[in-house]
């Protein structure tokens, strides 16, 4: 199984600071009321969901001086019958307390989101389409770092992170430069080498300007499947009658689980859908502290 969370810097650790700081601004009341003592909480599982956030749900307790140990890994597909174990919390009363809440958020949206993308992943093999299919840029604020893992652990791209990660030039970009040959050309003398220009484009005429400029991916906006089809295959084998194949083709725009596999190509190189992490049901979990003998 591969590790993602090799992945995070030490960011992510201030971030979970900031998740316990909003959650306790000031006093924290139940937690006087319990007290110091040892104790012990179950974390369970009573939804279908794919386990993902293992490193975000780990470092609230780290902070709070608790401990974790895991009944499941990171990137299990669970179907529990009624509720499954899935790890236990050791530490004091208050501090399981304090960070149960946080936790849980982080876990539940976490592998709801992981579940959406195990799907349509599932999905993309069962059909046999080799191109990408990515997450966009439609995140929760605040959240991004653990929903864009959550795409991750599921299956699925996470395309670009933030507005410094790719160029991607869309309609007002484009107005208000003038043209798409424009844009690109603005965009090319201060992105440089490193990194590449993706412009969305409504029509062939607009992905053949737009390749002709210099873009690297050309994304067809809210094509239907068979208009996208048609397009895809028909630009592709004009430019490569020229000689041309540098460029890729993203479609995008309302393009759900359900309907996905419509637009599935070969002339298709990328599918990007933002339902994978808008609208997605969280997972139900739950931390119970174990009843004293």
């Amino acid at each position: 199984m591969t590790e993602y969370a090799h992945l995070l810097s030490t960011n992510y650790k201030r971030i979970i600071s900031e998740y316990l700081e909003e959650d306790v601004p000031s006093f924290d009341y139940g937690g006087y009321v319990v007290g110091e003592d040892d104790q012990v909480a179950i974390l369970y599982c009573k939804a279908e969901g794919v386990l993902a956030g293992v490193p975000f749900f780990d470092e609230v307790f780290r902070q709070l001086d608790c401990r974790v140990e895991w009944a499941a890994k990171e990137g299990d597909w669970i179907k529990p019958q009624g509720k499954q174990e899935i790890g236990r919390v050791y530490g004091k009363a208050r501090h399981i307390l304090l960070g149960e809440r946080t936790a849980l958020n982080i876990i539940s949206r976490c592998s709801g989101i992981a579940l959406r993308a195990r799907k349509v992943s599932e999905l993309q093999k069962e059909k046999g389409f080799e191109g990408v299919i990515a997450a966009t840029r439609k995140t929760t604020p605040g959240f991004r770092l653990v929903e864009k893992y959550g795409v991750l652990v599921g299956g699925l791209d996470t395309h670009r992170m933030d507005l410094s990660s790719m160029v991607m030039l869309k309609d007002n970009h484009i107005w208000s430069s003038g043209s798409i040959t424009q844009a690109v050309k603005n965009a090319r003398k201060v992105c440089g080498f490193a990194l590449k220009i993706e412009v969305e484009c409504q029509s062939e005429e607009e992905a053949d300007e737009a390749i002709a400029a210099g873009a690297d991916v050309v994304m067809l906006d809210n094509f239907t499947g068979e208009g996208l089809k048609e397009a895809a295959k028909n630009i592709k084998e004009r430019w490569a009658a020229k000689g041309k194949n540098h460029f890729m083709i993203e479609s995008s725009g309302g393009i759900t689980y359900e309907t996905c596999a419509n637009y599935f190509c070969k002339d298709i190189d990328i599918l990007s859908m933002s339902t994978i992490t808008q609208g997605v049901p969280h997972v139900d979990f739950s931390l119970k502290i174990s009843p004293k003998k």
